[in-house]
């Protein structure tokens, strides 16, 4: 069966699972898109693993950013998890960084924005809570975890993800979710409901409330609603990005949503996207494409004729009036579409000609990186193609 770009078997096949030893303990890890942009570590909650975050790597890395999808080994208190996480990143090479974390991810991505405030730059926070008294309370076996049977402590977990009829993509992503579930160890299991039960609160965080996005669904969500209200409060000043619905893992669910803000933030907090050739063996961290201009060839269609090509995928020079028009029609654009000659650089150029046919011929790859339905765009209606311009222009600018 072939691979359908954004899909899970996509991700697996172009981007690989690394893992780091910190001491006698491995990190997994995703690590994608050009490594001189400062990364976006993504935390998952109690029941994720580092692969629930592929439609964030896939997409936010064709926008030209650095996307890390990390899982910790087991540890058993919350500062040995700071530790560990920090080790991590000096092994990765990585100094400074902008988390976002769900669930449980959240609570630790603040508690390492509290110990080590150097080093987290930005936060985006995602359906969290500031202390775990709750969970230690609710959870009045939690001195008798790591001796729980494996079955039980999966149980448990999953008890807490709502039951019942769910709208399809919703119920993709718990089954998602649950798939990865059970690829995790009991010692794993023990030891991320260990961090979710230990007591503990989140202090003093010195990353500014205007460098926070908080995002959360507005439907049901296994943290309880008065604690995510505390998150709000705690950072007033935060950006809030609230999803009417999405369920638990948003990520999943309303992958386009997410991504949008997630991009909207690290632009807020200065991340400069470095636009990214991507060629048929994985991502390549230069602005430049094969041509040297700084932009994406569409492999149907070639060099857009201003710039020299026909539009048939070779530079050979003929009248711009005629290859115009074959590129034109080929891309399925009327008389009204308006060409720009510009390049990846000319921000302010592409700004004033949102329409130009250079974006509009490598438009359908980056649909199709982004996971979105593809209504063939390429000879497809001039609604598809307004549709999807104005996503990606909310999206870059």
């Amino acid at each position: 069966m072939a691979t359908r770009p954004g899909d899970y078997t996509h991700f697996k096949s172009i981007v690989p699972l690394k893992r780091v030893s910190i001491g006698t303990k491995y990190w997994r890890y995703y690590d994608y898109g050009p490594k001189s942009v400062p990364p976006l570590i993504c935390i998952p909650g109690t029941a994720g693993t580092a692969e629930v975050f592929y439609k964030q790597i896939l997409t936010l890395s064709s926008k030209g950013y650095r996307v890390i999808a990390a899982d910790a080994p087991p540890v058993w208190s919350h500062q040995e998890w700071v530790n560990s996480f920090e080790k991590f990143l000096d092994t990765i090479g990585v100094h400074h960084v902008h988390i976002y974390g769900t669930s449980l991810g959240g609570f630790l991505a603040q508690l390492f924005a509290h110990y080590r405030p150097r080093r987290v730059q930005s936060l985006v926070l995602s359906n969290t809570f500031l202390d775990t008294r709750e969970f230690a309370a609710a959870t009045t076996w939690s001195s008798l975890i790591t001796w729980t049977p494996e079955f039980l402590l999966k149980r448990y977990i999953l008890s807490g993800i709502r039951d019942g009829p769910q709208e399809p993509l919703i119920a993709d992503s718990i089954d998602f979710v649950v798939s990865q579930l059970e690829t995790l160890s009991k010692k794993e299991l023990a030891a991320r409901l260990t961090l979710n039960t230990t007591v503990g609160a989140i202090g003093q965080v010195l990353v500014p409330d205007s460098d926070i996005t908080i995002m959360d669904t507005n439907d049901y969500c296994a943290t309880p609603q008065a604690l995510r209200e505390e998150v709000g409060v705690r950072y007033g000043g935060a950006r809030k990005a609230v999803l009417k619905t999405g369920g638990d893992f948003p990520f999943l669910s309303r992958a386009d949503e997410v991504n949008l803000h997630l991009q909207l933030h690290l632009r807020r907090v200065g991340v400069e996207a470095l636009v990214v050739t991507k060629g048929p063996g994985g991502s390549d961290d230069s602005a430049q494409g094969e041509d040297g201009r700084g932009f994406l060839q569409h492999p149907d269609l070639g060099m857009p004729p201003a710039e020299g090509g026909t539009g048939e995928g070779s530079s050979t020079s003929s009248s711009n009036s005629s290859a115009s028009e074959a590129y034109r029609q080929k891309a399925g654009l009327g008389n009204e579409w308006t060409m720009c000659p510009c390049n990846a650089t000319d921000w302010d150029s592409r700004k004033k000609f949102p329409l130009d046919l250079l974006v509009a011929a490598s438009i359908e790859a980056t649909i199709q990186g982004h996971g979105l339905p593809n209504d063939g765009l390429l000879g497809g209606s001039k609604v598809s193609i307004m549709r999807y311009w104005q996503l990606a222009m909310y999206n870059l600018y």
